[in-house]
């Protein structure tokens, strides 16, 4: 089982027809990747108890993802407002002052030793924005020492948001040590970093004990860097784009899915990913680029499911 943590949020989506409320929030979409690609997925999150909070528990609950240790909370549920432009690229505006999210407190958390748990994956503004980023971060903190299953993280910035630079950077750099897996997208690094190329920014999280580095590169692909240090490329699967909400979390959600497939998951997980053979890396990215192609060819954060994935992947071999 593989458990997220973090936001799950309304996104109002505006276009030239009007505006929509869908759920949205990067965490639960991973979550939903997940469970729509047959992994079993328990969504750690608080859940407003308002009307946008019940869509957000029906939603989720509908997709099979398992909201057992979901907390009922009741602060109002954030808001991100998504407009799109003519070519389907989303930009945000949120609304988080006072909301559900970001309130977590120590007692709120499960403690993950014990239970079924492989993985757990969280981060966006979960692990940026107080009071509730320390104690999700003191959870990645006691579960890295614990060493029994594998911490992923996304960065998903969001500058418009947390404006700060060089307060993100000290965050970033405290919070990626904690991880094994860590994610980002090339625009993540350029606002992050913008004296510093992606490949050095990849050597150094490998340098303080990240196993494996992924940054998305939109429509020119992705690269991992491996546990042993070999680089891989992966071109971006065509597609004709819709939109782009929750394309970089449908490529998340199909990366872990396609690691947990391979029982690269669990404990001693530097281990496990360091047992991934190079051709497995290739179909990792494979499979991810593909998962965030087939989100893009349709409205919204829409991933695919299994069926879906697998009908593609085997018609492109």
């Amino acid at each position: 089982m593989i458990v997220v943590a973090g936001e799950a949020l309304i996104d109002l989506v505006v276009t030239a027809g009007g505006q929509r409320a869908v759920p949205g929030g990067s965490p639960a979409n991973v979550a939903v990747t997940l469970a729509r690609l047959d992994q079993p997925v328990r969504l750690l999150a608080r859940l407003g108890t308002d009307e946008y909070g019940r869509q957000l528990a029906e939603y989720l609950s509908a997709n099979r993802v398992d909201l057992e240790w979901a907390v009922r909370a009741e602060e109002p549920t954030s808001v991100a407002v998504a407009t799109l432009n003519a070519s389907g690229q989303a930009s945000y505006e949120f609304r988080l002052a006072g909301t559900a999210d970001w309130q977590w407190t120590p007692p709120e958390l499960p403690e993950l030793a014990g239970t079924a748990a492989t993985a757990l994956h969280t981060g966006s503004l979960a692990l940026a924005l107080a009071p509730g980023a320390q104690v999700l971060e003191d959870l990645l903190d006691r579960e890295r020492r614990r060493d029994g299953l594998t911490i992923s993280i996304d960065l998903n910035l969001r500058p418009s948001i947390v404006t700060d630079r060089a307060a993100e950077q000290a965050r970033v750099r405290r919070q990626v040590p904690l991880a094994h897996l860590v994610k980002a997208s090339d625009e993540d690094l350029a606002w992050l970093y913008p004296q510093r190329s992606v490949a050095e920014v990849m050597a150094e999280w490998h340098e303080v004990g990240v196993s494996c580095a992924v940054v998305t590169r939109g429509g020119d692909g992705a690269w991992l860097l491996a546990p042993d240090g070999s680089l891989h490329e992966e071109p971006a699967v065509r597609t004709t784009v819709v939109d782009t909400v929750g394309a970089g979390d449908s490529f998340t959600g199909g990366l872990l899915a396609a690691l947990a497939d391979l029982d690269a998951l669990g404990d001693r997980p530097d281990a496990r990913l360091a047992a991934v053979t190079e051709p497995q890396w290739r179909a990792v990215l494979r499979q991810a680029a593909t998962v965030a192609a087939l989100t893009c060819g349709r409205r919204g954060a829409d991933p695919p499911h299994r069926a879906e994935l697998d009908a593609l992947l085997n018609a492109a071999s």
